[in-house]
């Protein structure tokens, strides 16, 4: 007499949103800490500086005559390029994050460190992308003088897009590359 086979085990259910959601912690924690404090600050100079406020009186010192908090626009991007741009940028951002949705499991999204970097790099693209919507350009605040250079005021969200970015090019480098085994 035939043995039955033994079923088979049953197929894992389909993962549920909180677990998907949960593979990418990290991801989420600091997307969500960077846009916060980005906001927040935002929030705060925007109440407490006129616009613009970049000449003696109209800013706060917070190390004279090195750093300077300030409440200016940029319609641009790093370093005011693309100025007058801003509707161009705010496409930009949608696309790239939708880019980096998209192609999460081919940049290891479901890694630690990359969780940290594009975690940084995704919390400062809405933060600055929710400026550009609210007030047709980024608020940038943190103002750097090097003697007679002045570094281009900057904000928390492009500190989190630029060290982000940092992180990943560290991580790319860092991993060993598959050399094809040659058999002899």
């Amino acid at each position: 007499m035939e043995q039955p086979l033994p079923a088979s085990p049953p197929a894992p259910a389909g993962k549920t949103i909180r677990q998907r959601i949960g593979a990418y912690r990290l991801f989420w924690w600091f997307a969500i800490i960077t846009l916060t404090v980005d906001q927040l600050t935002k929030f705060w100079i925007v109440h407490t500086l006129p616009f613009p406020s970049y000449g003696p009186g109209q800013w706060i010192p917070v190390i004279d005559g090195f750093f300077h908090l300030v409440h200016v626009g940029n319609t641009g991007a790093a370093w005011s390029l693309f100025t007058g741009k801003s509707t161009l940028l705010a496409g930009l951002a949608f696309v790239t994050l939708g880019a980096i949705y998209y192609w999460r499991r081919t940049l290891g999204l479901k890694e630690r460190w990359m969780q940290l970097s594009f975690g940084l790099l995704c919390g400062g693209i809405v933060g600055n992308l929710i400026d550009r919507l609210a007030y047709k350009h980024v608020v940038d605040f943190l103002d750097f003088h090097f003697g007679d250079y002045i570094y281009p005021t900057f904000n928390i969200a492009d500190s989190g897009i630029v060290v982000g970015v940092v992180i990943y090019f560290i991580l790319t480098l860092r991993q060993p590359t598959e050399t094809p085994s040659v058999e002899k």
